[in-house]
């Protein structure tokens, strides 16, 4: 029910990361190990402390260890944006991304190799499927600031990936067109999902391998499959996993921690009926590690079974495990006591009215107080943001109406001016699907 993520990297200490699962009452780990050798150590520390082990895979992504040799032995099986461009040599964003194309058949090969491979490591209990995806289209709104762009409204085309030789050749074979024709081939919704159905043939391809060893198959993809679909081209719900984590990251998206149920509330009506749903919440992100609980229960009340954390390096004080120990132990006995399930309140859709989310507007009113104040709110972080102070105050605001100014079937623009200063500002909410999935306030 409760579980983390975790990878084993030279300044990791195995025994200590644990032993510290245990005491906050984790039962299970999403594992990367950079080799069979280090996955075999790693379970028989694990068992120690009685935490199963699940083989966290790195899939159209491939991992560090790997990249340099792919890159020289197979470099036509790196994707291509729309300007042409291949990640052999193209950086999108991070020089980490180096995704390889789902649609060719070597790919396929490859992924089922590597499967079984992880599938035969004594005490694998299952296979965690992460990267299963392409290159962001676009970033949440406050991760644009860390590279300098904007990306409100047209999507670009160097980063707009999935436009491998084969895998437009299949398209083209089947629909007859060129996708580049478009004037946005972004809009186009046969090619976006197209390119979704690709990387879902991938992921069920592993899954069914998986299964085939009798042992389980989870995934961390993004936020919800509508978000995910144009985000990075997952459409996850289409995936035969039994348990899921979609990437509810708060400190990534909106800072408030009810984003964890309006997604939780969408990820219950979008995904695999016959898949379990958890909720992957962040303690590291940026935001403060004790917002973990706020952000559980809204993941539970909105209809999660299991929470994974990013990561149990968030929990990182005595204090912190015990009070997370608590809750897990509290959350078990109510699963027990209704039949092994979390009970909740099922709801069709959450509000994308910005103004009726009370915690969203703080967040974004808090920091239009910052900028009022000459303070920056935007810099090279882990989430993009500069932390807030909660013990620091401002003046009040005396603001006027929002005025809604633009929008597009992703954003919506409001003026609003704080006449106390007279000072104006552009406030801008990113809508994906049902929910809101960012915001960001710009001096004007």
């Amino acid at each position: 029910m409760f579980w983390t993520w975790l990878e084993d990297l030279p300044d990791v200490d195995m025994e200590e990361a644990f032993a510290n699962m245990e005491e906050a009452g984790i039962e299970a780990v999403m594992l990367h190990a950079a080799s069979v050798e280090d996955y075999k150590k790693d379970i028989e520390i694990a068992k120690r402390h009685g935490i199963k082990v699940y083989a966290w895979l790195w899939t159209l992504n491939p991992p560090r260890q790997d990249r340099a040799q792919m890159l020289e032995a197979h470099p036509d099986w790196f994707d291509v944006n729309r300007n042409g461009e291949s990640l052999v040599d193209h950086k999108a964003y991070v020089r980490s991304y180096k995704f390889v194309n789902p649609s060719l058949p070597e790919v396929k090969e490859w992924l089922v190799k590597r499967t079984k491979e992880i599938c035969e490591i004594d005490g694998i209990e299952g296979v965690c499927l992460d990267y299963c995806r392409l290159v962001d289209v676009v970033l949440p709104i406050s991760l644009s600031y860390i590279y300098g762009i904007t990306q409100d409204t047209e999507v670009f085309p160097q980063w707009d990936f999935g436009y491998h030789p084969v895998m437009l050749n299949k398209f083209i074979e089947k629909y007859g067109y060129d996708p580049r024709e478009q004037e946005d081939p972004s809009r186009d919704l046969k090619w976006r999902q197209f390119r979704c159905d690709e990387v879902t043939e991938a992921a069920n391809l592993m899954a069914q391998t998986i299964h085939s060893y009798g042992k389980t198959v989870t995934a961390s993809p993004f936020t919800t499959p509508k978000i995910a679909s144009f985000m990075v081209a997952q459409d996850w719900g289409k995936w035969d996993v039994d348990l899921i984590f979609p990437m509810l990251y708060t400190d990534f998206y909106t800072q408030d921690p009810e984003f964890a149920y309006e997604g939780t509330v969408e990820n219950n009506r979008d995904k695999n009926p016959n898949t379990i749903l958890g909720a992957g919440l962040d303690t590291e992100l940026g935001g403060l590690p004790e917002h973990i609980f706020a952000k559980m229960d809204a993941a539970f009340r909105g209809g999660a079974q299991a929470i994974s954390l990013y990561t149990i390096a968030g929990l990182d004080t005595p204090e912190l495990r015990a009070r997370f120990k608590k809750y897990s132990d509290s959350l078990r006995n109510v699963r027990a006591e209704n039949g092994g399930v979390v009970p909740f309140v099922a709801a069709e859709a959450a509000d994308t009215n910005p103004f009726v989310h009370k915690g969203l507007m703080a967040v974004v009113e808090r920091n239009i107080q910052r900028l009022v104040a000459g303070e920056a709110i935007h810099e090279y972080s882990v989430n993009g943001m500069v932390k807030d102070d909660p013990a620091k105050s401002y003046p009040a605001l005396d603001l006027s109406e929002y005025e809604l100014v633009r929008e597009n079937e992703r954003i919506k623009v409001y003026n609003v001016t704080d006449k106390a200063s007279n000072k104006s500002f552009e406030v801008i909410f990113v809508v994906y699907g049902d929910i809101i999935s960012g915001w960001d306030v710009r001096c004007k």
